[in-house]
């Protein structure tokens, strides 16, 4: 879909800040409120602007401590389908957050969140592996989040000034 100048700029300033305001949007595109708001309901009506989110860094929210993992998945794409069919069986699994297809040695890249290691684990050997398309996984724990979807986490105020010596 061809998208105007105006609602590719709304676009790119929603992804930077989803709570600005309609005001303050409207003025920066350089067009009214009314016809701001007429853009983001043609984007959200057309499934361009899917959703707005916040991203939260749990790890400082006591009792909210999980753990999220990568999964490589090879499989077997199915003759008229390719990867589509088994795509979907994966993705409608409540534990999954994100589903990839990729280039590379794994066909799909799966990110889920569980409460613990064992639960993760409990995913893959019950739910995940048994799917008849796959034939192999590779789990990989995220440690620590450092920087997601453009916003940095943990952010030092270290004094950046050169040390000057007598």
């Amino acid at each position: 879909m061809q998208l105007t100048n105006q609602e590719l700029e709304v676009l790119e300033i929603l992804e930077k800040d989803d709570r600005i305001s309609a005001s303050d949007l409207a003025k920066m595109v350089g067009v009214e409120i009314e016809e701001v708001l007429g853009i983001i309901q043609k984007l959200q009506d057309d499934k361009i602007l899917v959703r707005h989110t916040a991203i939260i860094d749990w790890a400082k929210v006591e009792g909210h401590e999980g753990v999220t993992a990568m999964i490589d998945v090879k499989v077997t794409p199915k003759r008229g389908v390719g990867f589509d069919e088994i795509a979907e069986r994966i993705y409608r699994f409540k534990e999954v957050k994100s589903l990839y297809l990729m280039s590379g040695a794994y066909d799909l890249s799966v990110i889920i969140e569980g409460k613990s290691m064992n639960d993760i684990a409990r995913f893959v050997s019950q739910k995940l592996s048994t799917l008849d398309s796959v034939l192999s996984t590779t789990t990989h724990f995220i440690l620590k989040k450092y920087k997601h979807d453009g916003t940095i986490f943990e952010q030092t105020d270290d004094d950046k000034r050169i040390v000057v010596s007598p």
